[in-house]
């Protein structure tokens, strides 16, 4: 409610509309009081009018709970702030916000804030998720267990986000909008509570959620442990290249010249020398252009068109290729199972699921069938149509739509791909690690020929090289 109180005899006013309507053979008497339904047209209304006149007191729009549970906003005259939520408090309410009216519409809604935060791990997100299924699950309203994680969080940025989502949720936002607002959580997990906000099992879709989030997590973390290995090996052979290059090879350069001036160097050793010699004389030139090269490729690809083509590179690669096909499978059914678990239709799903998908290639191709799901045509039908899904994983998603029992075959393609990935990702790293070794053993062998050819060159042509 707000309420308007006239300081000399005039016309009353609507505010029922942004324009003010006169109602006429109404007269007010000074101090008279009219009582209407506070909307968003008469907030920009009070926009309109500008700040109250020195003789009246300020006008506070406050954000309410009432003792019946509902969230209201009514406008209030008084001295200050403080004193309008001890005034509203004494009556009974709840008071979630008080601001001036002067600051209008985004004061009382929350409009216009930054909604930027710091991203939140995915283990502390994990975690977050877990002790609130089992808040919920325990009985606890939404509000008292976001308060309660907020306090309890060791995550400072996550902190920060569950604090404005306590406030939104204060002033009437149901949970799933909270967290959309924040902006870096993913669309499956705003859709997955919206779900459950409409069916009522809040709990239980939290609960499946959780389920998704710690697979997709175990997964991401078996990768980087995979990987891990071939890195360190690619960054030792860099620092041992770079080594030998810059400081042994110029040393024994110099030392091939005072002592074998005579004769010609080996053309290996010639070749390496000259490599050498070229780098470290423009080293100082060489290093800030590969550093400039190297951070405009980084920042390249982190554009859209940059990211398309790197995705679509690593598609075409032999195994890493089907790594990513087989991972991306297993994503898109674990994320359309979730989905639909919680009641939301398919071609929402697909939407959906097709967005939670990290490689741009894939997520194009399955966003450009979108339009078959949604004029009717097959699932299945409309997936074989992206041609990325593998042939098997296409069957089992068929036979799953065609027996009803779709969801359930989606989690079954899921843990078959996991598998297959998994399998896929040590032949992965039982490939890149002897290509590593390989390659370091081979520069280190060349550079080892480099130096030890003019030394056996000298030696055949020594004292003894010559008598025949």
């Amino acid at each position: 409610m707000y309420i308007f109180r006239c300081q000399k005899p005039h016309f009353g006013c609507s505010a029922s509309r942004i324009q003010i309507r006169y109602l006429k053979g109404t007269f007010l008497h000074p101090g008279r009081v009219i009582i209407r339904p506070l909307t968003l047209e008469s907030l920009a209304l009070l926009n309109v009018l500008g700040p109250p006149s020195p003789d009246l007191m300020p006008e506070f729009i406050c954000r309410l709970g009432t003792p019946s549970g509902e969230v209201v906003t009514k406008m209030v005259e008084a001295i200050g702030a403080s004193e309008a939520k001890l005034r509203l408090e004494a009556d009974g309410f709840r008071v979630f916000a008080v601001s001036s009216a002067e600051n209008g519409l985004s004061s009382v809604l929350g409009f216009g804030g930054s909604g930027k935060h710091t991203k939140v791990k995915q283990a502390d997100f994990l975690l977050f998720n877990q002790q609130f299924s089992a808040l919920l699950r325990a009985g606890i309203p939404v509000l008292q267990a976001i308060e309660l994680l907020k306090t309890r969080s060791a995550s400072a940025s996550l902190r920060i986000v569950l604090a404005d989502v306590e406030d939104r949720i204060k002033n009437g936002e149901p949970l799933s909008q909270a967290f959309e607002e924040q902006g870096i959580f993913p669309k499956i997990y705003t859709a997955s509570i919206l779900s459950g906000e409409k069916s009522g099992a809040l709990d239980d879709v939290l609960a499946r959620f959780v389920t998704y989030l710690r697979r997709s997590v175990a997964i991401t973390r078996k990768l980087r442990g995979a990987l891990a290995y071939p890195a360190f090996l690619l960054l030792a052979a860099t620092i041992m290249v770079a080594f030998l290059t810059l400081y042994i090879v110029p040393r024994m350069s110099d030392l091939f010249r005072n002592l074998n001036q005579s004769r010609e160097l080996p053309v290996l050793t010639r070749a390496v020398v000259y490599i050498s010699g070229t780098i470290v004389s423009n080293i100082w030139w060489v290093l800030p252009l590969a550093i400039i090269i190297v951070l405009a490729l980084v920042f390249w690809f982190r554009t859209q068109n940059g990211r398309l083509l790197l995705h679509k590179a690593v598609l075409r690669l032999p195994v890493a290729g089907q790594l990513v096909r087989n991972m991306a499978t297993a994503q898109l059914s674990r994320s359309l199972s979730t989905l639909l678990s919680g009641g939301i239709t398919v071609p929402e799903s697909s939407d959906i699921s097709s967005q939670a998908l990290n490689n741009l290639e894939l997520r194009r191709k399955s966003q450009s069938v979108l339009s078959l799901i949604r004029e009717g045509r097959g699932f299945t039908e409309a997936l074989e149509t992206a041609n990325w899904i593998p042939s098997l994983g296409l069957d089992m998603i068929g036979i799953g739509e065609r027996s009803g029992s779709l969801r359930e075959m989606l989690d079954e393609v899921a843990a078959f791909y996991d598998a297959e990935a998994e399998v896929r990702l040590e032949q992965l790293t039982t490939l890149l690690e002897p290509l590593i070794l390989l390659f370091m053993a081979a520069v280190v062998v060349v550079i080892l020929l480099a130096i030890y050819l003019p030394i056996i060159q000298m030696i055949s042509a020594g004292p003894f090289g010559g008598r025949h």
